[in-house]
């Protein structure tokens, strides 16, 4: 399969797109977060937005 033609996400966070990777195959459905970082904001930014 060719990059260009990988599936893609919005992160919940930070509102960007981001590409399917190789270390979430098994997990993919489960993926909410684009990086560690916007995973570790997940609760600061619910209380900034409830």
């Amino acid at each position: 399969m060719k990059k260009q033609h990988l599936p893609t996400k919005t992160c919940l966070v930070c509102g960007r797109p981001f590409t399917w990777r190789k270390k979430w195959e098994k997990v993919w459905e489960e993926v909410k977060y684009c990086s560690d970082r916007c995973r570790s904001q997940r609760n600061k930014k619910a209380i900034e937005n409830p």
